[in-house]
């Protein structure tokens, strides 16, 4: 794990020197967990989530000198993945409302058949996008509400509320 300190020597040397190996060490820092939580926010789909985590490591790299150093490199990566996925989510609606003579996707086919997955992949697509992306930020990534709330760009109480709402929605789920 890479302290602040290290993450800001390596953000230094992208910045100065172009240095492509450094970016590379924050990659290899961070690809792992940016991956998991993107795999969990669309619903199992690989496909996707390599799509989008390329793309997230690209516009930090291209963005890189615009990173303040305020917050740490991971949050500032996981804002950039969660922009990423929105803007996504919002194309295929906008494409689905074009398009809606085609009957919606009926079935959720999980990638593992183990029975505690199954119960986490079903009570997340109960879930909305965003108490899908909160839920997961807390009890997935082990993010405090203070970085949830930078990620998202949500205030401290309507996190706490999703979270929540979100608990009970998955309670219900799982009762079921």
């Amino acid at each position: 794990m890479l302290s602040k300190f290290d993450e800001l020597k390596l953000i230094a040397r992208c910045v100065a020197t172009d240095d492509r190996n450094a970016f590379g060490q924050l990659v290899e820092e961070y690809q792992d967990g940016l991956r998991r939580f993107l795999l969990n926010l669309t619903l199992g789909d690989a496909a996707l989530t390599d799509d989008l985590s390329q793309e997230t490591f690209i516009k930090a790299y291209l963005s890189i000198r615009s990173f303040k150093g305020l917050s740490r490199f991971k949050t500032w990566l996981y804002r950039i993945a969660y922009n990423e996925f929105y803007t996504y989510m919002r194309k295929q609606r906008e494409e689905s409302e074009e398009t809606a003579d085609i009957p919606p996707d009926e079935g959720y086919q999980c990638l593992n058949a183990s029975d505690a997955r199954m119960d986490l992949e079903v009570c997340l697509k109960a879930l909305n996008e965003t108490e899908r992306t909160i839920v997961l930020l807390f009890y997935i990534e082990d993010q405090p509400i203070k970085k949830i709330a930078d990620i998202t760009s949500l205030p401290q109480g309507t996190i706490k509320s999703y979270l929540s709402r979100a608990r009970v929605k998955m309670a219900d789920v799982l009762n079921r």
